[in-house]
């Protein structure tokens, strides 16, 4: 089920009434929950094994190709195993993917009930630069927040729970430089004031200690789940791709996943939320 906008001016989304039970397989036993989270930048489903396929496949990022289809399933398959993901360089359905919307073509592929595409940069008819959010459980609250800087970036928060024991999620692509980079992170940073648990995700492309001590965030605690490289992917040699949780919370099994299918490799955690969460969760 795609999740509508509710505002155009500043695009606020809302799951609807069907949406506010869990769905059993997600029910807890213990008042502890998890949450299988997971970030990936897909490259809009082009494989990069070498840096002259920067050049040498330049052209895939404008045009079709089959290759695009066989890696989509592969993404698809692995995130069968998550219950919510974040996806960086997806396409909302342009030339170069048969005009197929990648974020709604994925949330099919693996079952996912709700998915958002967020448009940050449109070039149609040949792209459509977007971040994308799929879900197997119902969300408090979605906005859409275009970030500072060069047009082309953005960031999706979501609210699962709610009251005191709400968990804020923020889903971003970032920029390559740093003094963007530190505004946008500084935009993200107010976002989060009026909440006491919060997740950053996403593709954001700086390494952990400069996230952690460097940058806007550095006064707020964090903790990275896993230090891994995930770029480039053939070859991992810096860490890109984050997940990162306020000192509220606790994750497990954090890893950075093993599939070379984009330039970038994923990265994954076990979130476990607060103890009193899920009895605060469903109204």
């Amino acid at each position: 089920m795609l999740i509508s906008p509710r505002s155009a001016t500043r695009p606020v989304l809302e799951c609807s009434a069907q949406q506010t039970a869990l769905p059993d397989a997600l029910r807890p036993a213990q008042p502890v929950q998890r949450l299988r989270l997971l970030s990936f930048n897909i490259q809009v489903g082009i494989s990069t094994s070498a840096y002259h396929h920067y050049l040498t496949r330049c052209w895939k990022h404008l045009l079709p190709h089959r290759e695009r289809q066989a890696n989509l399933q592969k993404v698809g398959h692995m995130l069968d195993s998550f219950d919510l993901v974040a996806l960086q360089e997806v396409d909302g359905g342009s030339l170069r993917t048969g005009h197929v919307n990648q974020v709604e073509q994925l949330a099919r592929m693996s079952g996912f009930p709700f998915w958002y595409q967020q448009l940050n940069r449109n070039l149609a008819p040949f792209a459509q630069h977007s971040n994308g959010l799929l879900s197997r459980i119902p969300l408090g609250l979605i906005e859409d927040h275009p970030l500072p800087g060069p047009a082309g970036r953005g960031a999706i928060l979501l609210r699962i729970g709610a009251g005191r024991d709400a968990v804020a999620i923020v889903m971003m692509h970032l920029a390559l430089g740093t003094r963007v980079r530190n505004l946008q992170l500084a935009y993200v940073r107010e976002l989060l004031q009026d909440y006491r648990h919060y997740v950053l995700m996403g593709d954001l492309n700086t390494h952990v200690d400069e996230l952690l001590y460097r940058s806007p965030l550095r006064t707020l605690g964090l903790q990275a789940t896993q230090m891994g490289a995930t770029f480039p992917s053939w070859n991992p040699q810096r860490c890109l791709d984050h997940i990162l949780l306020s000192e509220g919370l606790r994750a497990e099994r954090s890893m950075v996943v093993d599939q070379p299918i984009s330039d970038h490799l994923p990265v994954a955690t076990e979130l476990i939320l607060p103890s009193t969460f899920y009895p605060r969760q469903v109204h």
